[in-house]
C-alpha cells in the first residue's frame, strides 16, 4: 500500500499543481487531504475547482470548518469567502472531520479530537514552536485503532513512532510555511523553505515508512498576490520560508 499525504493548501494552486505533478510523477496514484484547503488571500476558488475536480478522500480542516459557518451564518468580508461558489461551500460542508482510509490510516487535521490543536508541536512560552513531548503525543493517539495517524494543522513536517510502532505524520503544508498566531501567546511558524511539502506513506514487509517532499515551485505570483491583497507575512512566508518580523 503507497499513497501520498497533503494539507493545508490555503488556496494556493501553483504550489498545489507541483505537488500533485510530483506525485504522478512517482506514480503515486491514491491521495488524500487533510484540510484547510482554501483559505487565505491567494486562490480560494481555483484551488477549490481543482480539488474538487480530483476528488481526492479529504477531511475538513478548522479553517474548513469556519468558512461553512460563515456560510451558513450569511455573510463574511474574507476576500476567500467573497471568492467562493455556492459549490464550494456545499463541497466542503460534505466533508467529516476524521476519515479511516482504506481501514489502516487515520485522518485528522489538528489532533484526532480538535480540528485546531497544536499535537505533534506546542507554542512554547516564547512563541516559538517546540517538538511535544512523547506521552502527550501518545495520549491523543489513544483509543485509534490504526497503524498510521495523519495529522496536519501546524505546517510542521514531522514523524513520530509511537512506542506500540505505530506513526503519527504530519506531511507539512503544500501552500504555506510559515506563518503567525496570537494564542495562547504571540507565536511565528516557519519551516524555512518556500518548497511545497508534502508526505509519501508506503507499507512494505518491514511496516509503514514515511517520507517527506520538498517540491520546488514559481512563488512569485503568489507572494505577489498576497502582497497585494495586504498580507505581508504570508508574502514573505511563501516567497521565502520564513516571517518577515518587521510585518508583525
Amino acid at each position: 500500500m503507497k499513497f501520498a499525504a497533503i494539507a493545508d493548501v490555503h488556496g494556493n494552486r501553483p504550489a498545489l499543481e507541483a505537488v500533485l505533478a510530483d506525485i504522478a510523477a512517482l506514480g503515486i496514484n491514491e491521495v488524500v487531504n487533510l484540510g484547510d484547503h482554501v483559505s487565505g488571500p491567494l486562490e480560494a476558488a481555483r484551488t477549490a475547482d481543482l480539488l474538487m475536480e480530483r476528488g481526492f478522500p479529504s477531511i475538513k480542516g478548522d479553517q474548513d470548518r469556519i468558512l461553512v459557518e460563515l456560510w451558513q451564518a450569511g455573510t463574511s468580508a474574507r476576500s476567500d469567502f467573497r471568492e467562493l461558489e455556492r459549490k464550494h461551500f456545499e463541497w466542503m460542508a460534505s466533508m467529516p472531520s476524521t476519515l479511516m482510509y482504506r481501514g489502516r490510516a487515520f485522518l485528522c487535521h489538528g489532533s484526532p479530537g480538535n480540528d485546531a490543536a497544536f499535537w505533534l508541536d506546542h507554542i512554547a512560552g516564547d512563541g516559538c514552536p517546540r517538538p511535544s513531548r512523547i506521552d502527550s503525543i501518545e495520549a491523543g493517539a489513544e483509543g485509534i485503532d490504526a497503524e498510521i495517524i495523519l495529522c496536519a494543522h501546524t505546517h510542521i513536517p514531522r514523524v513520530v513512532r509511537l512506542k506500540d510502532g505505530r506513526l503519527v505524520v504530519n506531511p507539512g503544508s503544500v501552500g504555506l510555511p510559515g506563518y503567525d498566531g496570537k494564542m495562547p501567546v504571540p507565536y511565528v511558524v516557519e519551516v524555512g523553505t518556500p518548497h511545497a511539502c508534502y508526505a509519501i506513506l508506503e507499507h512494505a514487509n518491514r511496516g509503514w515508512s514515511a517520507t517527506l517532499r520538498y517540491v520546488a515551485y514559481d512563488t512569485t505570483a503568489m507572494a505577489a498576490l498576497a502582497r497585494a491583497r495586504g498580507m505581508l507575512t504570508w508574502a514573505s512566508a511563501i516567497a521565502t520560508g520564513w516571517v518577515q518580523r518587521d510585518h508583525l
